[in-house]
């Protein structure tokens, strides 16, 4: 569930008008909902209460400040993918005894870091990887804490794109060859053998990929657990989320309904994996990033113009695929509702932003309520891969993000001013 519906007509989240947040940031906005971050934290938190278990948010689905404060103060892990984002779970008070540094191009420098802020451990995607950190370790009179990244080869069914447990991935190292690569890195003598990690892929919502690869490697962290004394076991990330009928999974009673019987919930996921994991004896860490945080944003944004072509209806909208890459990047279904609702005719619709690629398009052909200029929509399901991936193609400023928490909101980043994007650039000497 979340925390965006319909109030006497208009989008609130939580207790905060959507337009009132418009009018006063201005759009493209991201709003991020606090209370259904801490929600989908603390269900899956509580699902996995049978087994020890650290949640490491995967702060590449969304890095903001507030965002991870508010996960940072529920006691969360973070899962970081570079030097940048451990710096910014710092910054955000989180642990760094609580976060795991992931990735497969770890440089010398960002190792360094990682090894001198005293991170959990290193999720280690290749032997050359981890003959550097042991270097590095050794000149920083150090012992870096390493789980291998096992590639179980399963295959998640999920898009190519964020696909990541089979032997076609750049990620990890084949299941076959991990006993041996233990034995030549407890050899090693500024290493630490402390887990086997493992992640499969993005936005699963099926229990089998899961089960299926939990299968296949305990039976191998069981011998690393006797052989070298391991003491977790991190099966990643990847749980799903709504993105069709994002706004309905809102109400608690849509839950009840027999569209939400094949939903993949943090109870039909620890019902199946607990059975599995709790007979090891080891902590079990997960990395989800797009569960916990992608139902709790929204980008809004403004209606410019409205424009016929041929038998085609465009809706031209003041955000762009800069502000959200997802659907011009995989494709990718985003619900888009209008923030005053409306009981128009649903009329076939491109929703599109100004950008000078016609890959910009947020829907194509999409039914939707009939808008007008000057009308406000959200694009739905935001908070996971929407800002982290902006950009500022065509010199178009970075959008303000607002988090809201009961009937407060404030803005955790202000919008970029246009002559910031090119602040750090200058012209050569001889063009003077």
């Amino acid at each position: 569930m979340h925390d965006f519906r319909y109030v006497n007509g208009r989008l609130h989240c939580e207790g905060v008008s959507i337009a009132s947040l418009a009018k006063q940031h201005g759009t493209p906005l991201y709003v991020y909902s606090s209370k259904t971050l801490a929600d989908h934290f603390t269900k899956l938190s509580n699902a996995l209460a049978p087994l020890d278990h650290l949640i490491c948010f995967a702060m590449k689905s969304n890095s903001n400040l507030g965002v991870l404060r508010t996960l940072a103060d529920l006691e969360s892990g973070f899962d970081t993918v570079s030097g940048g984002e451990i710096q910014r779970a710092i910054a955000a008070g989180g642990n760094p005894k609580k976060c795991v540094f992931a990735g497969v191009g770890k440089t010398a420098e960002e190792i360094a870091f990682a090894l001198r802020k005293g991170i959990y451990c290193f999720n280690v995607e290749s032997e050359a990887e981890l003959e550097r950190i042991n270097r590095i370790a050794g000149k920083l009179k150090k012992i870096a804490p390493i789980a291998i990244r096992v590639n179980p080869n399963v295959d998640a069914k999920t898009h190519k794109k964020i696909t990541t447990g089979t032997y076609e991935n750049k990620f990890g190292i084949a299941i076959e060859k991990i006993p041996a690569l233990y034995a030549r890195a407890a050899k090693l003598k500024h290493i630490r053998l402390r887990g086997l990690q493992m992640h499969i892929g993005s936005q699963l919502t099926q229990i089998k990929p899961f089960a299926d690869a939990v299968r296949k490697i305990a039976p191998l962290a069981v011998k690393l657990k006797a052989k070298h004394g391991i003491e977790f076991i991190s099966i990643g990330g990847g749980l799903g989320i709504m993105y069709e009928d994002a706004l309905v999974s809102g109400k608690a009673e849509w839950w009840n309904s027999k569209e939400a019987k094949n939903i993949l919930t943090p109870e039909k996921y620890a019902a199946t994996l607990v059975p599995l994991l709790q007979p090891l004896g080891l902590k079990v860490l997960l990395e989800p990033g797009r569960f916990i945080s992608g139902n709790a944003g929204i980008l809004v944004t403004n209606v410019e113009y409205v424009k016929r072509t041929g038998k085609k209806y465009f809706a031209i909208v003041d955000a762009a695929m800069n502000d959200l890459l997802r659907p011009a990047f995989y494709e990718s279904y985003h619900e888009i509702v209008p923030v005053k609702q409306s009981k128009a005719r649903p009329v076939n619709t491109d929703v599109v932003g100004g950008i000078c690629e016609t890959g910009d398009t947020f829907c194509k052909n999409r039914p939707i309520p009939r808008v007008a200029e000057g009308d406000l929509v959200a694009i739905l399901s935001a908070g996971a891969y929407g800002f982290v991936m902006a950009s500022t193609y065509n010199t178009r400023p970075l959008p303000a993000e607002v988090l809201v928490k009961g009937k407060e909101s404030a803005l955790v980043r202000k919008r970029q001013k246009i002559k910031k994007i090119w602040e750090e650039e200058a012209t050569a000497p001889w063009q003077k």
